[in-house]
C-alpha cells in the first residue's frame, strides 16, 4: 500500500507528488492525459508566450505570426508534431521516485483507486491517502446551435498554427481578454461577448476599465452586458458563424471561442464510494482540504479560486496535512493577474467586499500615467489600495500597468503578514517604479488616518 495515490498530474498533482517524495512517502500518480496538466500545454505557458509575441508585433517589432506560432510550439514541446510531449514531466516524477500510471482513475472505496489503463486493462491502487487533483476543462454551455459547429476552447486557441479569419469570444474573463488581445494584435477581427457590464468583473472596476480601454484600442469589438442566445452556423464553407445576442444584436466569427468558465470532471470519479456528495456540482472541502477520511482535494476543484500558483500551493500543503503536520491553507492573500498589455493584478478585498466582511475600509488611488513611472514608460494605469481603518492594515490592492503582476507581491505579503500601514508607509521604494506609486499611497493612507491630511502622492512622484 502506497502512502499516496494522486489522481491528476497537473500543477496540484505534480506539486503533491514531489512534496510527498521530499518527505520520503511512497507515491503513485495517475494521469489520463498529459503529465503537467493544462498550464504548460494548453493555458498559461502558450498564452503568455503568444501575448509576449503579440506585444512586440503591435509595436512594429519583427514577430510575425509564423514566428510566434513556432515559438509557442517550442514552449509546449510540440515542434514537428501535433500533440505535445510531456516526457520532461515524466522524467522529473520518476527521478523523484514517484510511480506514474497512465489511465482513467476513479475511487473504488476507502483507500482504493481503480485505474482503467491507457494501454488496456484495469488495475487497483491502494493508498493510505488519496489526493483528487483532476483540474478543470472549459465549460461548454447549453447554447442552441453550438452542437452544429466545432467551437474552440482554450486548447484550440492556444495551439492553432493558423490565424482565424475572425473570432467571437464568449466570455470576458482572464482567458477571453488575454486571447482576444493576442488575435486582435495579429490582425484578426475579434469580438468579445460578456454578460457583465465589466470585463473580468470579479476584479476591481478600475482594472476592468483599463482592460476595456486597451482592448478597444487594439480594435476588439466589446459586447458587454449581454450574452449569446443561439448560434447560427455558417451556411457555406469559408463563411462566418452568426452569434445572436440577448440584446437583439449579433456578431459574426469564423471561429467561436468558449471562455465562460471552467468545469471539474467529478461526476464519474466514484466519489460516492467514499461518501462524498457534490453540492451544485462542487466539492465542499473542510479547512484542511479534506473531503472524506483519507481523501483530499487540491487545485481547481478545491477552490476558492482557480490559479496555477494556488494549485501548486494546495498540492504541497495537502501532503503536509495528510502526513500529520498541524497546518491549514491560508487563502487571505491570493494574487490574481492578467497578462494583457497593460497587465492587471489584484489581491484581497475591494471596498464593497471589505464592508460586507464587517470592516471599515477606505480606498486610495493614484493615476499611473501622471507618476514618474508612467512618464518614463509612457504608460497608463493606476494603483489602488484599501485599508481597514479599524485595524490600520492593508486589506486589498489593485494595479494596472507595466509590471503589475510583479509589483502586487508587496501587497500580497503585507496582507499575509497583517503588516501595519505605518510599516508599509515607512518602507523605502525605489524610484521610479510601479512599487513606489503604490508606496506613495501607503504614505497617503497613513497621513490621512493620522489626521495629517491628504498627501500629494502624484506630486511626490514627480
Amino acid at each position: 500500500m502506497d502512502d499516496f495515490v494522486i489522481i491528476g498530474a497537473g500543477a496540484a498533482g505534480e506539486a503533491a507528488a514531489h512534496e510527498a517524495r521530499r518527505y520520503g512517502a511512497s507515491v503513485t500518480v495517475v494521469e489520463r492525459e498529459l503529465l503537467g496538466g493544462s498550464c504548460p500545454f494548453w493555458a498559461c505557458m502558450p498564452s503568455k508566450t503568444l501575448l509576449h509575441a503579440a506585444g512586440i508585433h503591435a509595436l512594429g517589432g519583427d514577430y510575425p505570426w509564423p514566428r510566434a506560432s513556432a515559438r509557442r510550439d517550442y514552449m509546449i514541446n510540440r515542434e514537428g508534431r501535433d500533440w505535445p510531449d510531456d516526457g520532461g514531466h515524466l522524467r522529473a516524477l520518476e527521478a523523484a521516485g514517484a510511480r506514474v500510471v497512465r489511465g482513467q482513475a476513479r475511487l473504488a472505496g476507502p483507500r482504493q483507486v481503480a485505474v482503467r489503463l491507457a494501454h488496456g486493462g484495469e488495475t487497483l491502487v491502494e493508498a493510505r491517502n488519496i489526493v483528487v487533483a483532476v483540474g478543470t476543462h472549459a465549460t461548454v454551455p447549453d447554447l442552441p446551435g453550438l452542437e452544429r459547429i466545432r467551437p474552440w476552447t482554450n486548447r484550440e486557441a492556444t495551439t492553432t498554427r493558423e490565424l482565424p479569419q475572425s473570432l467571437v469570444i464568449l466570455g470576458g474573463g482572464p482567458t477571453g481578454v488575454e486571447l482576444g488581445q493576442v488575435f486582435a494584435r495579429y490582425g484578426v477581427s475579434v469580438a468579445i461577448v460578456h454578460s457583465n457590464e465589466r470585463l473580468n468583473h470579479r476584479d476591481h472596476p478600475r482594472n476592468s476599465a483599463a482592460l476595456a480601454r486597451a482592448l478597444a484600442a487594439d480594435g476588439v469589438d466589446l459586447r458587454l452586458g449581454t450574452r449569446a442566445v443561439r448560434i447560427e452556423p455558417a451556411v457555406a464553407p469559408g463563411e462566418p458563424h452568426r452569434v445572436v445576442l440577448a440584446d437583439g444584436a449579433s456578431v459574426e466569427g469564423h471561429e467561436i471561442l468558449l471562455a465562460i468558465g471552467r468545469t471539474a470532471p467529478l461526476a464519474s470519479l466514484g466519489l460516492e464510494t467514499v461518501g462524498v456528495r457534490l453540492v451544485d456540482g462542487r466539492l465542499q472541502p473542510d479547512d484542511r482540504l479534506r473531503i472524506a477520511d483519507g481523501v483530499y482535494v487540491a487545485g481547481d476543484p478545491a477552490g476558492p479560486e482557480m490559479h496555477t500558483h494556488l494549485a501548486h500551493y494546495q498540492g504541497e500543503i495537502v501532503v503536509r496535512i495528510a502526513l500529520g503536520e498541524d497546518v491549514r491553507p491560508d487563502f487571505r492573500a491570493i494574487p490574481r493577474a492578467t497578462y494583457t498589455d497593460p497587465e492587471t493584478a489584484g489581491v484581497g478585498l475591494t471596498v464593497e467586499e471589505a464592508r460586507a466582511a464587517g470592516l471599515d475600509p477606505q480606498e486610495w488611488t493614484a493615476d499611473l500615467g501622471t507618476s514618474a513611472k508612467g512618464y518614463v514608460a509612457e504608460a497608463d494605469g493606476h494603483a489602488t489600495v484599501i485599508v481597514d481603518r479599524g485595524s490600520g492594515r492593508l486589506v486589498g490592492a489593485f494595479l494596472a500597468g507595466p509590471g503589475a503582476s510583479e509589483a502586487i507581491h508587496e501587497a500580497v505579503l503585507a496582507i499575509k503578514t497583517e503588516t501595519p500601514i505605518g510599516v508599509l508607509a515607512d518602507t523605502i521604494h525605489a524610484f521610479p517604479t510601479f512599487a513606489r506609486v503604490m508606496g506613495s499611497l501607503f504614505v497617503e493612507a497613513r497621513r490621512s488616518m493620522s489626521g495629517l491630511g491628504p498627501a500629494a502622492a502624484s506630486g511626490a512622484e514627480r
